[in-house]
């Protein structure tokens, strides 16, 4: 009776170690976070690897629909409305299935968000949108699958998918435009001088009327008591891109003295370089 006791123990013992022994997971767990203008973009997917296997036409039949990834759903969140392959998406979380083709992917953002594998029950309503996309061979093998935000601008990026030898890019296009529009506008009503500025900068940036950009730089200029190297290097290029080049040395000069003093080597260098353009 004792052996049988001390057996059982030892087997209980045995568990409990096993239940606290850690081991790795074999396609680990990755949050992916990325602002695109002024748009929060959150990936959470799994990671399987290679291991010597042939994946695409092999692991991940071609023509078939895919998890894209391992594990749980793959999901995407957007803190925006955005616009994926001409259809406008609400902001929230959506699941990333793919069907991969030898030249192209079709890509497909789908509202059920909580599942591992493939949807049992596919159902055409629930997605919101769908991207056709070439296939891109890539030279040096992918080990581990990987999803990127790539290609970044105010206005948009891709949400790149790589593994293998393969590339697909799917562009996202966000609001940034349409919302400092609208927050310049709102905000044009009462600003101070920090909001002149900003405005003034964004049009510079963006390729906006320059007349305007000037106006609203000077005035941020007349508001602000002592303004700092970073202002007047703005200031500087808003004023020679609008023609007034004697104003933008003028400028470029005041930001220089002021970058030597606060010891920043790197406006120093800028505001050096711009004189020279200049012919000053």
């Amino acid at each position: 009776m004792n052996k049988v006791i001390l057996f059982l123990l030892a087997i209980v013992a045995s568990l409990s170690l096993e239940a606290q022994i850690n081991t790795p997971a074999p396609s680990p767990a990755s949050k992916l976070v990325q602002m695109v203008g002024l748009t929060e973009v959150v990936v959470n997917y799994s990671r399987p690897s290679m291991r010597g296997r042939k994946v695409f036409g092999d692991l991940v039949p071609y023509g078939k629909l895919w998890r894209t990834g391992a594990n749980a759903y793959t999901t995407i969140s957007f803190d925006t409305d955005v616009t994926i392959a001409g259809s406008e998406v609400k902001a929230g979380t959506y699941s990333i299935f793919t069907k991969p083709g030898q030249k192209e992917w079709e890509v497909f953002f789908y509202t059920d968000t909580n599942g591992g594998g493939v949807p049992s029950n596919w159902e055409e309503s629930k997605i919101v949108a769908t991207a056709t996309v070439p296939v891109y061979p890539i030279e040096m093998p992918i080990e581990t699958f990987t999803i990127t935000i790539d290609d970044l601008t105010t206005t948009g990026a891709n949400l790149g998918i790589m593994w293998e030898q393969v590339y697909v890019g799917v562009p996202i296009e966000v609001p940034t435009d349409a919302t400092v529009m609208k927050n310049i506008d709102r905000i044009m009503s009462g600003p101070g001088a920090g909001d002149y500025y900003a405005a003034a900068v964004y049009y510079l940036s963006e390729g906006k009327d320059i007349n305007k950009a000037k106006e609203w730089m000077d005035t941020a200029m007349n508001m602000t008591e002592n303004p700092a190297y970073w202002q007047l290097r703005q200031q500087s290029l808003i004023l020679a891109k609008a023609g007034d080049k004697k104003g933008a040395i003028e400028a470029a000069k005041k930001s220089l003295a002021k970058a030597k003093e606060a010891g920043n080597a790197d406006y120093v260098k800028m505001n050096e370089d711009s004189l020279k353009e200049w012919g000053a």
